[in-house]
C-alpha cells in the first residue's frame, strides 16, 4: 500500500509539497492503495484525517451540516473502495478535493481502479447497433448508498482506468426524533429503491433495501476461500452500516460439537474485531479478550444479549450476538454493538440474522477448501522425492511449478541412484490433473524405482511401466462395471496416459554416459560448450496406450561442459496468443543463449523466459530438470 501522507501535507496548497497538489485552486489530496483487504479502512483514514485538517484551518465552515458531510464522505469513500477491491482488484487512487462554492463547499471524491473494461456494475442488454450505453442497473449495495448521499456522481471511463465519483454537499442532519438519522435504520431506507411509496407498502418498500444489501453481501461473501477474509468482509458490511463495532469469533473442528454441545477445545478464536472509530479497535479487542466467549448452547441463529464491554466503549450501549451455524455445525459467533440508547430496532436485528447465515455458509465453505487443500498439498509431497540425488560428476538443477499451488500436480520428477554406479532420472506428465493424475503417478514413480534398482535397462523399464498402466487401467473398468447398477453401460475411468522421458546416468572416468528414452514426451535437448544445441532422443509412443509395443534407447556421452535440459509440455507449449514457446525451435535458441552458465543459472533462465513468453501466468504445470557435466 502506498504511503498515506500526513494530514499537514494536504492543508492547503500553499504548503504542499508538489506531488500532493495538482495546478488547481482547490485544496485535495490523492494517494495509491493495493487493491487488498486493508485498503478500505485506509482510505477512511485519508478522508477523515483530510477533512479534519480542512476544518481546523476554516476551510470547510463549521457546524453540524459540516459534521455530516465528512460522516457522508467517509461512507461514500468506504462503498467505493469496496466496491472497487472486490470487482476491479487492481491497485486503486483515492482523490479527496474540496471546492468552494458561494453557499459553502462541497467535497469530491475519486476512485479510480485500473480495469477500464469492468463497469461497477453490469450494464444491461444494448439496441443493437447502437453505442454502448455506460448506464448503472440500479441494484446492489454499493452504489445505491452512494446516490442516496451524494449531490450528484458518476463513472468516468478514459483509456486504462475508470472513476467513479461524487459530489458531496452539506446538508442540515436529519430529524432524530424520526428516527433517521444515520442510525442503522435510516440506512436501511437509503438502501430501498426510489421512490417511497406511501401508506401500507413502506414496510415492502424497506424489506426490498434488506434484500438488496443481502444481495451484495452474498456477492461478496461468494468465493472467498479464507475463513479470516470471510470475518473481515462481515465488519465492513455491518460497520458502520448498521452497527457501530462487531467481533467475530471462529470455532475450530474441535470446539463445536455438532449438537450445540461445547467440547472442550481451546475455546473460540477473536479473529476480527472492528469499530466504527479505527482507533478504538485494540481497545476493544482487549476488552473482548479479557473475558473469554461462552459461546450459547442453542443452535439458534436469532439474537441473544450480549455483556456490554463498558471498559473499552463506556458504561451504556446494547449487544447482541448471533451463532453462526452451517449444515447444523456451530462455526463460530457474531456480536455487533451499538451505543445507541434505544438499542438496534427490529429490522436490523432481522437483518443481520439474515446476513449472520451467508456468513456461516462463506465459513463453512472456506474451511472445506482449506481441508481439500491440506489433503492435496500432503498428497503432492508424498507423490514428490523428498530430496533429488546427489550424482558424481554431474550439476542439477530443477524447476517444478504446479499451476495450482498446493494441490496434485500432473507432472512429476525424480532422480535417484540405482545401485551398481548407476543413477536414474525421470520427468513426466499424466493426462489430466487432480485424484487421477495423483494415482497415476502413485503407481508409476515407486515402479520406475522398484524395476530400476532390480537391474532393468531403460527400455525394459518403460515396457514393463507400460503393461503396468494397462492392467491397472483395465482392472479399474472392470471393476467399475461390475459396481454398475442402471438401464445402460458402465462408463469406466478413461485409459491413463503417461508421457515420461526416464534415462540412466554411469559415471566414467572424464564424463557420464546417459541412456535415455522419450515416450510421448518433449525431447531432451543436449548444449554444446560451444553454444551447439541438439535433440539426443527418438520420440516413441506415450505409456498406457498400446499393448504390443516395444520401446527403444539411445545413448549420449556427456562431457565438461555438456548440458542436458529436460522440460514438460508446460514449458514448450507455453502459449502467447496463437503462438507456443517452443514455435520455431524456440526452447532450442533459448538454450543456446545460456552458453556458458552453470545448472541453475540455466534453470532460473529458462524458467524466467517462459514465464515472460506470455502477458497471463502459465496455464499449465511446470517442470524442467538440468544435467550438466562437470
Amino acid at each position: 500500500m502506498g504511503a498515506i501522507p500526513t494530514q499537514r501535507e494536504f492543508s492547503r496548497a500553499g504548503d504542499a509539497p508538489a506531488h500532493a497538489f495538482r495546478a488547481m485552486p482547490s485544496p485535495y489530496a490523492e494517494v495509491t492503495l493495493n487493491g487488498g483487504p486493508l485498503a478500505p479502512g485506509a482510505a477512511r483514514d485519508l478522508v477523515r484525517g483530510t477533512l479534519a485538517d480542512w476544518a481546523g484551518l476554516g476551510l470547510t465552515g463549521a457546524g453540524r451540516p459540516v459534521e455530516r458531510l465528512a460522516e457522508d464522505a467517509i461512507l461514500v469513500v468506504s462503498e467505493l473502495v469496496t466496491n472497487a477491491v472486490v470487482h476491479a482488484g487492481t491497485d486503486i487512487t483515492l482523490l479527496c478535493r474540496l471546492d468552494e462554492e458561494p453557499d459553502g463547499c462541497a467535497v469530491v471524491v475519486e476512485v479510480s481502479d485500473r480495469h477500464p473494461s469492468r463497469p461497477p456494475r453490469d450494464s444491461g442488454p444494448h439496441d443493437g447497433g447502437s453505442e454502448a450505453s455506460y448506464e448503472i442497473p440500479e441494484f446492489g449495495r454499493g452504489l445505491r448508498l452512494v446516490a442516496a448521499l451524494a449531490d450528484a456522481w458518476g463513472v468516468t471511463y478514459r483509456r486504462g482506468s475508470k472513476t467513479v465519483w461524487a459530489r458531496l454537499v452539506p446538508a442540515e442532519p436529519y430529524d432524530d426524533a424520526e428516527g433517521a438519522g444515520t442510525d442503522a435504520f435510516g440506512l436501511l431506507e437509503a438502501l430501498a429503491p426510489d421512490p417511497q411509496p406511501a401508506g401500507p407498502d413502506g414496510r415492502d418498500w424497506l424489506n426490498r433495501g434488506a434484500l438488496s444489501f443481502l444481495a451484495e453481501a452474498s456477492d461478496l461473501l461468494a468465493g472467498q476461500l479464507d475463513e479470516d477474509l470471510v470475518a473481515a468482509l462481515t465488519s465492513q458490511l455491518l460497520v458502520p452500516r448498521l452497527a457501530d463495532w462487531c467481533a467475530v469469533w471462529l470455532e475450530d473442528e474441535l470446539s463445536g460439537g455438532a449438537g450445540g454441545e461445547w467440547s472442550g477445545g481451546p475455546g473460540p478464536r477473536l479473529a476480527r474485531v472492528w469499530h466504527g472509530s479505527e482507533h478504538r479497535v485494540e481497545e476493544l479487542r482487549r476488552a473482548l479478550e479479557k473475558d473469554p466467549l461462552r459461546p450459547p448452547e442453542s443452535l439458534g441463529s436469532g439474537p441473544t444479549p450480549f455483556p456490554w464491554p463498558a471498559a473499552a466503549l463506556g458504561p451504556h450501549g446494547t449487544a447482541l450476538a448471533y451463532r453462526l451455524i452451517a449444515g447444523g455445525r456451530p462455526l463460530g459467533t457474531l456480536v455487533i454493538g451499538r451505543t445507541a440508547p434505544d438499542g438496534f430496532p427490529d429490522e436490523v436485528t432481522g437483518l443481520v440474522e439474515d446476513l449472520g447465515r451467508r456468513v456461516a455458509l462463506a465459513i463453512g465453505a472456506a474451511r472445506q477448501y482449506a481441508r481439500q487443500a491440506t489433503i492435496s498439498a500432503v498428497l503432492q509431497r508424498g507423490l514428490l522425492p523428498g530430496a533429488v540425488a546427489e550424482i558424481p560428476g554431474v550439476r542439477s538443477a530443477l524447476v517444478y511449478e504446479p499451476r495450482e499451488q498446493g494441490g496434485p500436480s500432473g507432472d512429476f520428477y525424480d532422480l535417484f541412484p540405482a545401485g551398481d554406479g548407476r543413477w536414474c532420472f525421470a520427468i513426466g506428465d499424466v493426462q489430466g490433473k487432480g485424484p487421477e493424475a495423483a494415482v497415476v503417478i502413485g503407481l508409476a514413480r515407486p515402479w520406475l524405482r522398484l524395476l530400476a534398482r532390480e537391474g532393468y535397462g531403460v527400455a525394459d523399464v518403460l515396457d514393463r511401466l507400460n503393461q503396468l498402466l494397462l492392467d491397472d487401467a483395465t482392472e479399474a473398468a472392470d471393476a467399475a462395471a461390475r459396481a454398475f447398477v442402471g438401464p445402460g453401460p458402465a462408463d469406466g475411468p478413461q485409459t491413463r496416459f503417461l508421457s515420461l522421458l526416464y534415462g540412466e546416468l554411469a559415471p566414467f572416468e572424464g564424463g557420464v554416459r546417459c541412456t535415455l528414452a522419450s515416450a510421448g514426451h518433449p525431447l531432451p535437448l543436449l548444449l554444446r560448450p560451444d553454444g551447439s544445441v541438439a535433440t539426443v532422443a527418438r520420440p516413441q509412443t506415450l505409456l498406457g496406450v498400446v499393448e504390443e509395443i516395444t520401446y527403444g534407447c539411445d545413448c549420449v556421452e556427456l562431457r565438461s561442459g555438456d548440458t542436458l535440459l529436460c522440460v514438460t509440455d508446460g514449458v514448450t507449449e507455453r502459449r502467447s496468443g496463437s503462438r507456443q514457446f517452443d514455435d520455431g525451435d524456440g526452447l532450442a535458441a533459448a538454450l543456446a543463449g545460456c552458453t556458458g552458465l552453470d545448472a541453475d543459472l540455466i534453470a532460473e533462465r529458462i524458467r524466467r523466459l517462459v514465464h515472460d513468453f506470455g502477458e497471463r501466468p502459465p496455464q499449465d504445470d511446470l517442470a524442467l530438470l538440468v544435467l550438466q557435466a562437470e
